[in-house]
């Protein structure tokens, strides 16, 4: 009967470690399952970062398209130059709007305009010709037209766009543009046989120091009052705008035409570096547009005659350019208007 009693216990004892040990066999694999899926989770999102990390460096991957840096999803010269154009050019280019333009302004209301000391005479002297003008105002007209629609296109989005309904925005932007590039070829071509026909006029000389150190005659106050120094054809004033016209107006046009065709296709880093450039080039160039718009129209008494006519005052010639118009005197090369 002991026998018969100890025989069961084994017996149940051996049925539960058999069942202990399907359940582990059962379970096991689960378990083996859930922490393999969980590495695999955690070796995804290093994966995953690792990828990110690479494409934002601007390593290139692998595309179908073959197109010029297709294979790069991020180009990291292109978003330093987009933040570069951003915090440093867009607030120099308002600098140079603004700024310049108000400090002439108050020199203006401070000093006021640069008087004929002897008045008009009346007798109007031949300056330029009608090729000369023709080719001044189809550039001005020109460069004008870019500078302002350059202006809506770099910072419209700032002083206009928020004031206007997003259909008023959208046509003035691609008007804009439109205005933009077409008026480049223009400039272009106006430019280029302005320089080629008035660099000989724009050498410098000695005499054109002075004229720096006494302010051109334009200050009507102090130790500076009454002195009209020599110049030629052109002051110093206008040699220095001349030559700022010629180097900046060369880099402009050269970036203008990059960023104009995309058929070029060109690096996305060169297509920065030349949209930087022709920024800088632009906000030098409007600056001293500015101070060529006040020095020939209101600081200088009878100065904008020369470019509407052609003829100036012979008392302006005589103060303001009396090098030259010593010169036309002596080889009998001086011309009245009839």
């Amino acid at each position: 009967m002991l026998t018969l009693t100890l025989n069961k216990s084994l017996r149940r004892m051996f049925a539960l470690l058999v069942l202990c040990m399907g359940l582990g066999l059962v379970t096991s694999p689960v378990y083996a399952a859930d922490e393999q899926s969980s590495q695999q989770q955690a070796k995804s999102k290093t994966s995953d970062a690792d990828l990110w990390r690479a494409v934002k460096a601007g390593e290139p991957g692998y595309s179908t398209d073959k197109a010029l840096e297709a294979d790069v999803l991020i180009n990291v010269a292109g978003n330093e130059g987009k933040a570069l154009r951003n915090t440093y050019l867009k607030p120099a280019i308002g600098l140079a709007v603004v700024g310049v333009f108000a400090a002439f302004l108050v020199f203006y209301l401070v000093n006021g305009p640069s008087k004929l000391s002897k008045g008009f005479s009346g007798k109007m002297v031949l300056r330029w010709s009608k090729a000369d003008l023709w080719l001044h105002w189809v550039m001005a007209i020109s460069c004008l037209t870019l500078m302002l629609t350059g202006l809506v296109i770099m910072l419209g989005r700032h002083f206009l766009a928020p004031y206007v309904g997003d259909g008023i925005w959208a046509g003035v932007i691609a008007f804009s543009k439109f205005t933009h590039d077409w008026s480049g070829p223009i400039f272009m071509v106006s430019w280029l046989l302005c320089i080629i026909k008035w660099m000989p006029l724009q050498t410098f000389k000695m005499y054109d120091l002075k004229w720096f150190l006494v302010v051109g005659g334009y200050i009507n106050f102090g130790p500076f009052k009454g002195k009209h120094p020599d110049s030629g054809f052109a002051n110093a004033g206008e040699k220095m705008w001349f030559w700022t016209l010629a180097i900046f107006g060369l880099s402009i046009s050269a970036t203008g035409v990059m960023l104009v065709f995309p058929t070029l296709e060109l690096p996305r880093e060169l297509s920065m570096i030349a949209l930087l450039i022709h920024g800088v080039s632009a906000t030098i160039l409007i600056a001293f547009t500015i101070v060529h718009i006040w020095m020939a129209t209101v600081l200088s008494e009878g100065g904008m005659e020369c470019m509407v006519s052609g003829y100036c005052d012979e008392n302006w010639a005589s103060q303001h350019h009396n090098v030259w118009y010593n010169e036309i005197k002596a080889d009998g090369t001086l011309k009245y208007k009839e």
